[in-house]
């Protein structure tokens, strides 16, 4: 696999009809099952959604966005510890997950598995959309999916074969990410230089346009990613995980 492939990679929001076959579905979450996790403990499960109805039944919680709603399957990735936690309490063993760093650990297996099975997905010659909206309403998913206590969803991807070709989406330049040795700080010059290709191309303009707002940042702060939004639902995300056992 080549540098190209992953320097082009492109998410996918809109899918083709044709199916994604259940056997190859199967051998690339297999194989994505093999990425690095914590203490080789998996703290992690995916529902998989293939039936039309239960999916237009989950798209809602997406916000109905395209790609929820024209995908083949939607794979919904969630932090686990009740399947490691009820192997413990069956093998005379005391689990104590039920906190912060034990949460953290999960999502973080649970992004890791994502990620690799998304990357196996693309080179399958599959299209890949992460919804990011999965944190947002995870109280209305866990109902859908009947998850069970110690179970939180993380991430969902919509996935399919792409119809068209997607845009690719710019990045910052490697000089705004990447640090020698220690942290560096940026001026305000430094700021805006990185900044500078985002904010020069013609979709910046009309995002900007298209919201009344002076700078692309403000189509950030003010609209796409709010405060009082991100409060709301940093609530919402709070409490539904403190009810699932886990002391934030």
């Amino acid at each position: 696999m080549t540098m190209e492939f992953y320097s082009t990679r492109r998410t996918v929001r809109k899918f083709s009809d044709r199916p994604v076959d259940p056997k190859l579905l199967d051998e690339m979450l297999e194989a994505a099952a093999h990425a690095p996790n914590t203490g080789n403990m998996q703290l992690y499960s995916v529902i998989v959604t293939r039936d039309e109805a239960r999916r237009r039944a989950l798209a809602p919680a997406h916000f109905s966005q395209p790609a929820s709603t024209g995908c083949q399957v939607m794979l919904t990735f969630c932090a686990d510890f009740n399947r490691f936690e009820h192997w413990c309490r069956i093998s005379d063993a005391v689990p104590g997950y039920g906190n912060f760093q034990s949460f953290v650990w999960a999502v973080i297996d649970t992004a890791i598995f994502a990620q690799q099975f998304c990357t196996i997905a693309e080179q399958h010659g599959l299209g890949c959309c992460y919804l990011g909206t999965t944190t947002y309403n995870a109280p209305a998913i866990a109902d859908l999916l009947e998850l069970s206590d110690r179970v939180v969803p993380v991430v969902t991807l919509a996935v399919g074969y792409p119809e068209g070709e997607a845009p690719l989406s710019d990045r910052l330049p490697l000089s705004a990410i990447v640090h020698s040795e220690r942290y560096r700080d940026y001026s305000d010059d430094d700021i805006r230089e990185e900044y500078s290709y985002k904010e020069s191309l013609p979709e910046s303009a009309r995002f900007i346009k298209e919201n009344g707002k002076q700078t692309l940042a403000q189509v950030f702060t003010d609209v796409r990613y709010a405060a009082n939004d991100n409060e709301h639902f940093s609530k919402i995300y709070h409490d539904f995980i403190e009810s699932r056992g886990f002391k934030l």
